[in-house]
């Protein structure tokens, strides 16, 4: 079965052609979700695919990545700065989640089943991930 970002409808593919119109017309400042679902005329739903599948297609493209920012709100980006900053934040979000996700998941099915093949397959592999993430989270440029 084909990934999600393999599984590209038409629809959403417009949506994304929609959402990449609308911020290109709003560079150099960013659009609000609101402000992005007002100037593209579509629903919120259509919005967010739309932006998921600009997200599948960006590289394929050769477009600069999207980015959501408190300030800016959604926006392209080609400032290296501002991309590694970016990707640190969702780094570290991501590492966030796993944490919680071990603690409070794989923890406790780890102390009901400590033998079990599945359990320690996936405290290993997360473990991995955990480590990769964290030594990304603390890369500091020098």
């Amino acid at each position: 079965m084909p990934r999600a970002s393999e599984r590209r409808s038409a629809a959403s593919q417009r949506h994304a052609d929609t959402v990449r119109f609308a911020l290109f017309e709003g560079r150099p400042a960013g659009l609000t979700f609101p402000q992005l679902v007002r100037s593209g005329e579509l629903t919120p739903s259509q919005t967010s695919a739309g932006l998921a599948c600009l997200r599948d297609i960006i590289s394929e493209r050769g477009w600069p990545p999207p980015i959501l920012t408190k300030k800016d709100g959604h926006r392209f980006c080609t400032e290296p700065a501002e991309l590694q900053a970016y990707e640190l934040g969702i780094v570290r979000e991501e590492l966030t989640e796993i944490r919680r996700f071990i603690t409070a998941i794989v923890g406790p099915h780890a102390a009901l089943q400590p033998k079990g093949r599945w359990i320690k397959h996936l405290n290993t592999q997360l473990g991995s991930v955990d480590s990769t993430l964290d030594i990304i989270a603390e890369y500091i440029d020098v």
